[in-house]
């Protein structure tokens, strides 16, 4: 069962489910945006990346954050995806991640944009 994230309920009161390609969506915007230590019984969860988005724009920046989101996605869902692709960019207060990826169960490739800036 795919839950919904965040948790909410269906007209039956059930916890509401959601399509996988959606559920892994979700859980890669959770650990991208998750700080490690946020998650009380996961204290390694996450990647920090939210912190970056105050950090001064570089193309250090932009080589650590990538590898950084790799890692992350790797240790945290490499058994429901792999990578195929990771762009960073950061433009002024904005951060936006490109994951390109494959669900393994389905084998069925996915491409997930996601963008933040420093008020978000």
């Amino acid at each position: 069962m795919n839950i919904r994230f965040p948790l909410q309920f269906d007209v039956r009161g059930r916890t509401a489910e959601i399509a996988e390609q959606d559920y892994i969506r979700n859980l890669i915007e959770q650990v991208l945006f998750v700080a490690p230590g946020e998650r009380v019984m996961r204290p390694t969860f996450g990647s920090g990346l939210r912190q970056l988005v105050v950090a001064p724009n570089s193309v250090e920046l932009g080589a650590t954050t990538q590898m950084l989101v790799q890692g992350a996605l790797q240790q945290h869902l490499g058994n429901l995806i792999e990578l195929d692709a990771v762009e960073v960019e950061a433009e002024d207060s904005t951060l936006t991640v490109t994951v390109g990826y494959t669900i393994r169960r389905t084998q069925t490739r996915q491409v997930a944009v996601f963008e933040r800036g420093s008020a978000s």
